[in-house]
């Protein structure tokens, strides 16, 4: 069926797309985002990007960041999202965890971070998993203390950043670095930051008004989980998705 037959101008399919590539875009990086990320993100041309996400916003599908300088999703979408949950069966997280776990041979687990303290929701039975006491005391040495660090920020003194092992970030501004990197990646990690020879991921799980209320983890050897891992941080952050709504 060429353009004509399906009701549309022959860009407006594009435009569409575009659209709905830019409410993906601000899911996946977060409440804040500004147009030129979500314009690079989508590769979509930056005065088309700044068109559509006007466009988008007046349509309640987004809105903008209270100091005008980013967007979130707004409240059609979140809308559309719960729409879609309450159609569908519900799933448990430890039903979510279960297959995901058939799919992976690292250590997976959940941690929330209601009341701005880190517990854990779903540990695994198969691997030995840092407990909720142990990250909490150091969060600045975990993946998982790190997202919670990043979204749920909290002045750390430097009494506080203590050494764990010898690869423990204890610089507060190397530190602080760390954490504008997880806001804008989305994605937080450790290299032996907790124990010689384990390395960690964590990405956010968020509620269905996208605010980030807790994450998913997972930890593995030095060398075979890392950030760089592109095939890992997929799985994680189609994980995390599956688990909207469920913290």
């Amino acid at each position: 069926m060429d353009a004509a037959g399906t009701g549309f101008g022959g860009q407006q399919p594009k435009a569409v797309q575009r659209a709905l590539a830019m409410l993906e875009a601000v899911a996946h990086l977060g409440a804040g985002v500004s147009a030129k990320q979500i314009s690079a993100y989508t590769r979509v041309p930056p005065a088309t990007a700044y068109r559509l996400l006007n466009l988008l916003v007046a349509e309640g599908f987004l809105v903008r960041t209270p100091d005008l300088t980013g967007f979130a999703l707004g409240r059609r979408t979140s809308e559309l999202a719960y729409a879609a949950a309450t159609t569908q069966p519900a799933r448990t997280v430890a039903e979510i965890l279960a297959d995901l776990r058939t799919e992976t041979r690292y250590g997976l687990y959940v941690t929330s971070f209601r009341g701005g303290t880190l517990r854990m929701v779903d540990t695994d039975p198969d691997h030995e998993i840092v407990s909720a006491a142990t990250i909490s005391r150091n969060p600045h040495a975990h993946a998982a203390g790190k997202l919670l660090l990043a979204y749920r920020p909290r002045p750390l003194a430097p009494a506080d950043l203590r050494p764990v092992t010898a690869h423990t970030v204890i610089d507060p501004v190397t530190l602080r670095s760390q954490l504008a990197h997880i806001l804008a990646t989305e994605i937080a990690s450790e290299n032996q930051e907790s124990r010689i020879g384990r390395a960690a991921l964590a990405v956010p799980v968020r509620d269905p008004g996208a605010e980030v209320v807790g994450g998913l983890c997972l930890q593995g050897t030095v060398g075979r989980v890392s950030a760089d891992n592109t095939d890992l941080v997929a799985f994680l952050r189609d994980g995390a998705a599956e688990l909207i709504g469920l913290l």
